[in-house]
This record gives C-alpha cells, sequence and structure tokens, in this order.
C-alpha cells in the first residue's frame, strides 16, 4: 500500500557530511510521523531521529547537533542532514514512516519500512 525508497547512502571519510531521502508514495490519506533508524553489522537496530507531521523531533543522544531531520509534507518526504560523521555511524539507514492509508472505504493506520540504505564513514 506503501512504499517508502531512500536515497543518499554512500561512503563519505570522517568529518563529511550526507543527505539521505526518504519518499513514501501510494494510497496515502495523511503521513504521520517519519524517521530514521540505523543498524550497523552485527548489531540490532537503533533509533535515529523522527519527526512529527507538525515538525516536532526527536533524536537519539550520540547525533545530537551533528544530524538534522526534517519533511516535506505535500512530497510526503523525509530527509536527514548527517554532518560531522563518525566511522560509528556506519550503518544501514532505513526510513520508517507511520501512515494512514485508503483500504477500501476505510481509513487505517500502518507502518511501514525502507529497504535500507547503505553509509559508510571511513578515511
Amino acid at each position: 500500500q506503501v512504499q517508502l525508497v531512500e536515497s543518499g547512502g554512500g561512503l563519505v571519510q570522517p568529518g563529511g557530511s550526507l543527505r539521505l531521502s526518504c519518499a513514501a508514495s501510494g494510497s496515502i490519506f495523511s503521513m504521520n510521523a517519519m524517521g530514521w533508524y540505523r543498524q550497523a553489522p552485527g548489531k540490532e537496530r537503533e533509533f535515529v531521529a523522527n519527526i512529527t507531521r507538525g515538525g516536532s523531533t526527536n533524536y537519539e543522544d550520540s547525533v545530537k547537533g551533528r544530524f538534522t531531520i526534517s519533511r516535506d509534507n505535500d512530497k510526503n518526504t523525509v530527509y536527514l542532514q548527517m554532518n560531522s560523521l563518525k566511522p560509528e555511524d556506519t550503518a544501514v539507514y532505513y526510513c520508517n514512516a507511520v501512515a494512514i492509508v485508503v483500504v477500501k472505504t476505510l481509513l487505517e493506520g500502518h507502518e511501514y519500512w525502507g529497504q535500507g540504505t547503505p553509509v559508510t564513514v571511513s578515511s
């Protein structure tokens, strides 16, 4: 019903920057909270940041002051600007969204995940 497509990952040197994007498409009535999680090799997936439809944000402590989450409600797109990247930021980054979707004549709330985009921070 809803597809999340991430882009913007890649290889960057320590101290560098990347901007991730995640565009949602499908039978979306309303897009609620959107966010980013990440999973490093051998570790569990962890929360990075999220943003409500109204623009309120939350960040994991280790990324505060370095990462900025934003969204474009008209485009159902969420962004993650990552600055001052560190090797420990290396992970696959997943987009997450809670959407109200149209199912026949009903509105239902569901959580969706993107396929992930890899970020490698290395010299």
